[in-house]
C-alpha cells in the first residue's frame, strides 16, 4: 500500500473481535458446515446466470418488436447486478467454494459483467474493505465533483439539488466500467504499485484488460450487429442494460455507507485511526432490510454489510445466521451496530443525508 495509508489502532478493544472471531469459528465448527457457499450458493448461481443470459440469447434468435428487446434488456441487466452480487463477489473474496480454481472461475464472471479482475479487488478488496468510509482513501466515496458523499468533499452550489438528480447518475455505474473506468484505474493502481494477492506483470495486466474489453464488446455489440440487428437498437439496449444494473448495484452499495448513522473518519497528523479496523467497520457500515428474504437473496447478502465487512472471507450465505453472533457482541462491547429494518427506511435515510451534505456547509446544522 501506498506509505500514506492509514494506521489502524492496535490497543482498542481488542476484546470485541478476539470475542467475535472466536464465537464466529465455533458456529461453523459445532455445525460442522464450510465457511464457503453450498448448493444454495451454486442454486442461485445457476438462476441467476439464467436470468442473465436467456434474454440475451433470446434477442439474438427471435423477431421481436423492439419495446419487447427493452424490456428483456432490462432483465438481463437485473440478472447481471444478481450475477455481480452474488456469484463475482464471493468468487473474488475467495469465499465462493473451498477450491480456489473455482473461485478464479467464478471471480472472472466480472469479465461478461464489464469489469476486470484485478481492478475489481483493487478498488474492493484492498481500498474499499480496509479504509472503509475513509476520505481519500475509500474510492466508493469518490464521485468526482458531481456528487457529495462526505462532509469532507469540496461543496458546490448544485450539490442543493443531488439528492434529486444522484439517482439518475447511479445508472451509469457498469456503463461508465465498460467504457472509460477500466482503464483509468489500471494506469491508476499500477503507478501506485497496488495489488491483491501476488502481484502481476503489468504487461500481463494490460493484455488481459484489452484482450477481455474486445471479447465484451464483440458479444454484446458486434454479435447483434452481425446478426441483423439495427445498430441505433443494439446500442440503446446495451445502455439501456447497463443503467438497470448500475442502478441496482449502486443503491445497494450506498445505502451500506453513505446514510446518516455510518461516519467518515479520518487519521489524525500521525496518520493514526481511533479504532481498530474490525470497530472501524462497525462505525462506517449498517446492515438494511436484514428480515427481508427477497433482499436477502437478490443482493448476495450485501444488506448484512456489517457481518460482511468483518468476515469478507465468509460466504454471504451465512450471514443471516451470524448477524446474531454480531449484534450481541457488539452490544457486550457497547460498541454500535446499525441497521435499518427495511429497505425503505434505508432509501430514505441515504437520500436524505446526500441531502443534507447538498447544504451550504455553514448553513447545516
Amino acid at each position: 500500500m501506498n506509505n500514506n495509508a492509514p494506521i489502524f489502532a492496535r490497543q482498542d478493544n481488542l476484546k470485541f473481535f478476539r470475542t467475535l472471531n472466536s464465537r464466529v469459528n465455533n458456529y461453523f465448527k459445532e455445525n460442522n458446515i464450510q465457511k464457503t457457499g453450498n448448493w444454495k450458493l451454486h442454486l442461485k448461481a445457476v438462476i441467476l446466470f439464467a436470468v442473465f443470459l436467456t434474454p440475451y440469447f433470446l434477442i439474438l434468435t427471435l423477431e421481436m418488436p423492439f419495446w419487447v428487446m427493452l424490456l428483456l434488456s432490462i432483465v438481463i441487466g437485473i440478472g447481471m447486478a444478481g450475477v455481480g452480487m452474488n456469484v463475482m463477489h464471493d468468487g473474488n473474496h475467495g469465499s465462493y467454494s473451498t477450491k480456489s480454481w473455482i473461485n478464479k472461475f467464478m471471480g472472472g464472471t466480472i469479465y461478461v459483467l464489464a469489469g476486470n479482475v484485478y481492478n475489481w479487488q483493487v478498488q474492493h478488496n484492498v481500498l474499499h474493505h480496509t479504509y472503509t468510509n475513509i476520505p481519500g482513501h475509500d474510492e466508493d466515496l469518490d464521485a468526482g465533483r458531481i456528487i457529495r458523499f462526505t462532509e469532507h468533499a469540496e461543496w458546490h452550489s448544485f450539490h442543493r439539488f443531488q439528492h434529486y438528480y444522484s439517482v439518475f447518475l447511479y445508472g451509469l455505474l457498469t456503463f461508465n466500467w465498460a467504457i472509460t473506468t477500466d482503464f483509468k484505474q489500471m494506469r491508476n493502481y499500477l503507478k501506485r504499485k497496488l495489488s491483491y494477492g501476488e502481484p502481476k506483470s503489468p504487461k500481463i495486466l494490460w493484455t488481459t484488460l484489452i484482450i477481455t474489453k474486445i471479447i465484451y464488446i464483440s458479444i454484446w455489440i458486434v454479435l447483434p450487429m452481425l446478426i441483423g440487428i439495427t445498430w441505433w437498437k443494439v446500442l440503446l439496449g446495451f445502455f439501456v442494460m447497463h443503467y438497470t444494473a448500475g442502478l441496482i448495484l449502486s443503491v445497494v452499495f450506498q445505502l451500506a455507507h453513505v446514510v446518516d448513522h455510518t461516519t467518515n473518519p479520518t487519521p489524525n497528523d500521525l496518520g493514526e485511526m481511533d479504532n481498530t479496523w474490525a470497530i472501524h467497520q462497525l462505525y462506517t457500515t449498517t446492515n438494511f432490510a436484514p428480515k427481508n428474504a427477497i433482499v436477502n437473496w437478490y443482493t448476495g447478502g450485501l444488506n448484512h454489510q456489517i457481518e460482511h465487512h468483518i468476515f469478507p472471507n465468509i460466504s454471504h450465505i451465512h450471514y443471516g445466521k451470524i448477524a446474531k453472533i454480531v449484534k450481541e457482541t457488539a452490544k457486550e462491547c457497547n460498541l454500535p451496530y446499525y441497521e435499518y429494518k427495511t429497505m425503505r427506511s434505508a432509501i430514505i435515510a441515504h437520500f436524505k443525508h446526500l441531502r443534507d451534505l447538498g447544504m451550504k456547509p455553514e448553513l447545516s446544522v
